[in-house]
């Protein structure tokens, strides 16, 4: 809905204290919450404004004092009040929710809807039916009791046993999403940490993989495990991507230490971001506190349960360290709930807390506690993610910069066919390489010097009138009786198939390569193998000065999943590389990184069902 910048957004007006407690009300009872996170909701100092969408489309948003869209509705009339993603990170359970993979995340940021097959998780109620409003978070992979923050909103657009039974169609018909044009309207803040869930949705799974995991049903979940596949050589060993780790040993934390962890996680969030956020950004439910400012504050590495040492203390190196993270939330301490936690915090000064009703609310933090200013700043979960999406925004930024392959079709005057004769007759260069341009101009040259062009219509070539083109153009069964005239662009296409095939490629870095022969697309074709399982084929490469062995690995790396490399059937000194899963976009989008023009990239999906 907004993946265009708005069309005609009209002035902004503050909505007056009545209406501002319609709206609260309205929200209270859509949403079923209490009065206090209705004013969390729907703060003081709101201001409306009314917009139409690239599409025409009529509505109106409601704007935080700060500037942040905090909800809208479309449709002239419209009763439903839509919240935003910013609204969403007050409070995460607002809305129920539907998980997907990372991967189909920056899809659902281009304005597309979420399809059946990139659903992993669902709501476990029954009572979530079409066309309910549902959010969209990123799937965590190694952690089932977590989920990313919600990242879009939408329409439910299919029934919770047709997501749980997977297929075609669509899932949720998207209505706003982080990073589209009403999200940078507002402040653009970065998405808060992962959220703590409760009860996990039901998910969907299929001889223990999770089903595909792609908007249009093309990438499947990166598998865990690395397999070889029949026919194929072994893989080299997978390399760990973000969310697929190498198993190792978990160290175990006592209720004590967990606890200790927590807090310093506090500490270490007040110390580094909650200190200078806005005033008017408080109050913060616990919910969103825990989620947004103590599991993403955690360290990143936890030493192993040694005593007398510190889990909470940053390594100098890795020794006696572990990359895997133990349990560290309220189940796993000495805290009988996440409002005992607070409740300890507030007595100690650390926070201010005000115990209401469904849960707490986080009013303000104390910067200047001696805790605070004598706390030992350490890399926390939120530090290391940060820092992978800058060296992934890097390397991006470094794909980017690789320039486009330069690609030539050639075609060489060929004596047995008969098209040398006509370069020769022609007073043409018959030991040259044309490019289709070049033949063009020759044959108007030679068509013109001959007076060749039909009296009627100068589109037209009277072929038979000349014995060597004719003898050039004409086929098997053709002579100058049945073939009087062509279109001059026949009469170029006819005298290209008539010559060799040649080409030229030249990459950045490299050697120009000139051969003989037609070149082909690069072959990406899913097919299925090993009864149900899809695995993505790339062949045709080597033209394109690829190497099948580094593209192996990084299509492993890339995909998280199974590679591996064969021989191409038919074709002994040509390679196939096989990525496991449905993996088209990612393998496109590698070949694109390579320099490879897209126009020579084909794909097809074999396993959809015509």
């Amino acid at each position: 809905m907004f993946k265009k910048p708005l069309s005609n957004l009209k002035t902004s007006a503050p909505l007056r204290g009545s209406d501002r407690r319609r709206l609260k009300q309205r929200v209270i009872a859509a949403y079923n919450v209490s009065p206090e996170i209705g004013d969390i909701l729907v703060p003081e100092g709101l201001i409306s404004q009314k917009f139409s969408t690239n599409a025409n489309e009529q509505g109106v948003a409601y704007w935080s004092p700060d500037g942040d869209p905090l909800w809208f509705s479309h449709g002239k009339g419209a009763d439903d009040l839509i919240p935003t993603v910013y609204t969403l990170w007050k409070k995460y359970d607002l809305l129920p929710c539907v998980t997907t993979p990372a991967s189909v995340i920056p899809v659902l940021v281009g304005g597309a809807d979420l399809m059946i097959p990139g659903v992993v998780q669902i709501p476990s109620s029954q009572t979530v039916v079409p066309p309910q409003l549902v959010a969209i978070a990123q799937y965590i992979t190694d952690s089932p009791t977590t989920r990313g923050p919600p990242l879009a909103v939408g329409h439910l657009a299919a029934d919770l046993d047709k997501l749980k039974a997977g297929g075609k169609g669509k899932a949720v018909h998207l209505l706003h999403s982080w990073k589209d044009y009403l999200f940078t309207m507002g402040s653009k803040a970065d998405p808060p940490g992962v959220v703590e869930i409760q009860e996990v949705g039901e998910s969907k799974e299929s001889e223990g993989e999770i089903a595909g995991t792609s908007v249009a049903g093309e990438q499947g979940r990166p598998s865990v495990e690395v397999q070889e596949v029949e026919g194929t050589k072994p893989p080299v060993d997978p390399v760990p991507g973000p969310s697929v780790q190498q198993p190792q040993p978990v160290p175990q934390l006592s209720k004590e230490e967990v606890s200790s962890i927590l807090r310093n996680a506090v500490l270490q969030a007040i110390r580094g971001t909650l200190k200078s956020i806005p005033t008017s950004s408080f109050p913060i439910p616990a919910g969103t506190f825990y989620s947004s400012y103590v599991l993403p504050y955690r360290p990143a590495f936890v030493r192993r349960n040694v005593p007398g040492t510190d889990s909470s203390s940053t390594p100098s190196g890795n020794d006696g360290c572990t990359l895997e993270h133990p349990p560290i939330d309220i189940k796993h301490s000495t805290h009988k709930s996440l409002a005992a936690f607070l409740k300890i915090l507030g007595k100690q000064g650390i926070l201010t807390i005000k115990d209401m009703k469904p849960e707490p609310l986080v009013m303000s933090v104390s910067a200047s506690h001696s805790e605070v200013l004598s706390h030992t700043p350490y890399v926390s979960l939120r530090d290391k993610q940060l820092k992978e999406e800058k060296r992934e925004k890097r390397d991006e930024e470094e794909r980017a910069k690789v320039q486009e392959m330069k690609i030539k079709e050639l075609w060489k005057p060929h004596t047995p066919s008969g098209s040398a004769r006509f370069f020769t007759e022609g007073g043409f260069d018959s030991s040259a390489l044309y490019t289709y341009a070049d033949l063009k101009a020759t044959v108007i040259k030679y068509v013109a010097a001959r007076q060749l062009v039909n009296a009627h219509d100068q589109a037209y070539v009277n072929v038979g009138q000349d014995e060597v083109l004719l003898s050039t153009v004409a086929g098997k069964n053709e002579s100058g009786d049945s073939l009087e005239f062509l279109k001059r662009e026949e009469v170029v296409h006819r005298l290209s198939e008539k010559m060799q095939n040649w080409y030229e490629i030249r990459a950045e870095g490299q050697e120009p390569l000139l051969r003989k022969g037609q070149l082909k697309p690069i072959s990406v074709v899913v097919k299925t193998r090993q009864g149900r399982r899809a695995n993505t084929l790339i062949s045709g490469f080597e033209p394109f000065l690829l190497e099948a062995e580094v593209m192996a690995e990084e299509l492993r790396r890339i995909c998280a999943g199974s590679t591996g490399v064969s021989p191409l059937p038919g074709k002994p000194t040509r390679s196939e590389v096989l990525v496991q899963g449905k993996q088209t976009k990612a393998v496109v989008d590698f070949l694109l990184s390579q320099g490879v023009p897209k126009k020579w990239i084909e794909t097809a999906d074999l396993t959809v069902k015509k």
